[in-house]
């Protein structure tokens, strides 16, 4: 997999032509479509002549029947007719731009759209403008690297690298990341799991959709994690991408496998649901880390208030602040009423923002009293590239497995007991991460990818096995859930008597209080146990304010995933005959190098 870090250097070395003639932030209007344009002129290479000697056969076709015989002579979902490729190109010096705009223009109606989406058209202009006069360069340059020995997967990675350095260059890394392919794989492992036999079968067909698709990651390791269970399988993908560029990417990437473009589609995915009505046997996304949503928030509310539970955001809004929440709703809404499976990345908002009765709170509640929360699992730190938050895969299911149903599991992946172990020199290994030889960006970690014993293969058999232990807790829906109650305390008049009114005590606001109570309780012997408001009332705080009451019309029901306070374990505090060693032995240590220092 190295292979895509030596051929992503190569493209960037490109970039040093563009300088002086393009800021640092525009170069990617060029480097990318370039390659491109590139990858599609690699692929077809091997069978152009092919298709030019066909192509006198078929001139007087319909485009229709033309471009069937061209792209089944090409061997793929496209072709190209002209007669230049990037070598003839750059054979006729004093002709670039002409020839160029000729072998675009040579695509296949699919491939064609793509390139686009780039509005490279303004940039050949500009590149060959006698002012900067360096498209042949550019041009030269990227026939001198070779993208044919690239797979789709090392693709996608040089991408993802090449855009994350433009978005630095132009300081627009805020909110944009891209999912590390460990994490997708892991996400996939857990997301198919459960239908691993189903998936074996002779002629079985299957759909999967992201919609935050960026360049295409996430939809295509779910392709070949299926191709690798059962090679006649067939797994449609779709997706939905805001970003023209990564648009255009994963669109060539999907044409270049022979899946089926037109299934991606271009836009925000909140205010034009490209692929509405729309449901898939298997979702995945890894959504913008706390995006506010004010761009799309007058589709949204009155898609909210006017379609309520008909629409995609029935069950509540979030803050405008982050709409992470909102993406899981829409794909809930693509849910197949025979069973669909859905994973995502969260940073750890979802898991606990808002309290009863606002929106968070009110998506949780509608999700977890469905019954649709199947896991959680927390990943280790440092994990993305332009971020170093801890991130959370939620797995949701409308159709549970009979021993998951009624249960939530909890799985911590984190690696921080691991840390622990290691510091104590107990362990020389960590079952969840390894350090990275060279950080990129904020990523230092990786999940390790081999073997059961650690990485993916052991959180994806926590997942599997369902069983409780240090790593993984099991919990009922209802220990997620907790009435929030206003406690009210008399008002009292300057001789302290209570004040009344209608013969009841009036209530002083300034003593005003809420509690959040729990529907169950814990037990001495760890049990869970349903309670009622009354009983915990008049355990825990009638003792300490015998004149309290509950105003029954304030009390809202909310839900809420604490996971840190699932997995704490108390540490007791070290002795002061422990602490006064250490600084003893640090003081001797410090006069002993001093004096080897004086002497």
């Amino acid at each position: 997999m190295n292979n895509f870090k030596e051929k992503a250097d190569k493209i960037w070395e490109v970039a040093n032509l563009l300088r002086g003639d393009y800021k640092r932030s525009d170069y990617g209007k060029v480097i990318l479509p370039m390659t491109v344009l590139r990858r599609l002129d690699c692929v077809l290479a091997p069978n152009k002549q092919k298709v030019l000697d066909v192509l006198p056969k078929v001139e007087k076709s319909s485009e229709t029947a033309k471009d069937k015989v061209l792209n089944a002579t090409a061997g793929m979902n496209f072709h190209n007719r002209s007669k230049f490729d990037f070598d003839k190109i750059i054979a006729d010096p004093n002709n670039v731009a002409t020839n160029l705009r000729n072998y675009i223009n040579g695509f296949s109606t699919s491939a064609r759209e793509i390139i686009e989406y780039f509005n490279f058209d303004d940039q050949i202009d500009r590149m060959d403008d006698p002012k900067a006069d360096i498209l042949y360069r550019v041009v030269k340059a990227f026939q001198e690297i070779d993208l044919s020995d690239m797979s789709s997967m090392e693709m996608g990675y040089a991408f993802e690298h090449l855009i994350r350095k433009f978005a630095e260059q132009s300081n627009e890394t805020a909110g944009e990341h891209f999912t590390p392919r460990e994490v997708i794989k892991l996400m996939v492992n857990m997301l198919f799991n459960e239908d691993s036999e189903i998936l074996t079968k002779e002629g079985i067909v299957k759909t999967l959709y992201d919609p935050a698709c960026g360049t295409g990651g996430m939809l295509s390791v779910g392709e070949q994690h299926v191709k690798e269970l059962n090679p006649n399988a067939e797994l449609k993908v779709f997706g939905q991408e805001i970003n023209p560029e990564s648009y255009a990417i994963c669109k060539s990437d999907m044409l270049i496998k022979g899946q089926n473009p037109s299934n991606i589609k271009f836009g925000n995915t909140f205010t034009v649901d490209g692929l509405e009505d729309e449901q898939f046997d298997y979702m995945l996304s890894n959504p913008p880390f706390g995006v506010d949503w004010k761009k799309a928030q007058k589709i949204i509310k009155s898609e909210h208030e006017n379609k309520g539970m008909q629409g995609r955001f029935g069950a509540g809004l979030p803050r405008i602040n982050d709409g992470s929440l909102l993406f899981l709703q829409h794909m809930i809404s693509k849910m197949k009423p025979s069973g669909t499976r859905i994973a995502i990345v969260f940073n750890g908002s979802p898991l606990f923002s808002g309290s009863a009765g606002s929106g968070e709170s009110e998506i949780r509640k509608w999700i977890i009293e469905n019954d649709w929360l199947e896991a959680i699992v927390a990943l280790p730190d440092q994990l993305f590239y332009n971020t170093g938050i801890s991130t959370y895969v939620w797995l949701v299911n409308n159709k549970k497995e009979e021993k998951r149903k009624g249960k939530v599991q909890l799985i911590n992946a984190t690696g921080a007991k691991d840390e622990e172990l290691i510091a104590d020199g107990k362990l020389d290994i960590n079952r969840f991460w390894k350090k990275m030889d060279r950080s990129l960006g904020s990523k230092r970690k990786e999940i390790p990818e081999n073997g059961n014993t650690k990485g993916i293969g052991f959180v994806s058999q926590l997942y599997g096995n369902f069983e409780e232990n240090e790593f993984s807790k099991i919990l009922p829906n209802d220990y997620f859930g907790y009435w929030r109650v206003t406690v009210e305390q008399p008002l009292k008049d300057e001789n302290g008597k209570i004040v009344k009114s209608k013969g009841k005590p009036k209530a002083d606001s300034k003593l005003r209080d809420y509690e959040n109570i729990p529907f169950l309780r814990t037990e001495k012997d760890g049990s869970l146990v349903p309670q009622t408001i009354e009983e915990y009332f008049e355990r825990e705080v009638t003792p300490h304010l015998p004149e309290a009451w509950i105003d029954e019309k304030k009390t809202k029901v909310g839900y809420e995933i604490n996971f840190t306070k699932y997995f704490y374990e108390f540490k007791p505090l070290r002795s002061l005959t422990d602490i006064k060693a250490d600084i003893l032995a640090l003081e001797k240590t410090s006069l002993e190098n001093q004096k080897n220092v004086l002497d």
